[in-house]
């Protein structure tokens, strides 16, 4: 298998606006899962260079809302491979544009696979590990997406 086209992560700039909002004037959950899935089709295809997608999303975990006018910024990164699939770490912070303060507002684990032109699962690169960050980072995706697989079979 060939390594990794790119292992950086890819980041997503957008500011909330009126129709993103619900009458409490944050962010619909359903817009913030959006973003952060087109974040990690991105970092997935950059990572192996084939087409993605969305296979699961597990341990998404809403922490503070985005109000309007403030600024998302939604984080990606490959942290796990299996043969076709990429286990994508993605997170989501919010700040406004009067003092830009970073608060993470929602963490989660995508789960890619990647497809050929019929639809059909493909080899993908393999990610290594490179440092203990890195490895807790593969164990705690590869534990989610053991768990996954024994609810669906």
């Amino acid at each position: 298998m060939s390594e990794p086209y790119s292992t950086e992560p890819v980041t997503l700039m957008e500011e909330v606006l009126p129709p993103d909002t619900n009458a409490y004037g944050t962010l619909f959950g359903g817009r913030l899962l959006s973003m952060m899935d087109k974040a990690a089709g991105i970092v997935a295809s950059k990572f192996a260079r084939r087409e993605f997608v969305t296979v699961s999303i597990d341990t998404l975990t809403f922490e503070l809302p985005a109000r309007l006018g403030d600024l998302v910024e939604i984080e990606a990164k490959v942290v796990f491979t299996s043969t076709h699939s990429a286990g994508c770490l993605v997170t989501a912070t919010r700040m406004t544009k009067a003092d830009w303060n970073e608060e993470r507002i929602c963490r989660g684990y995508f789960f890619m696979v990647a497809i050929d032109s019929q639809g059909r699962p493909i080899p993908i690169p393999q990610l290594t590990p490179e440092n203990e960050q890195q490895q807790q980072l593969w164990d705690e995706a590869e534990s989610i997406r053991t768990d996954l697989l024994s609810r669906t079979r």
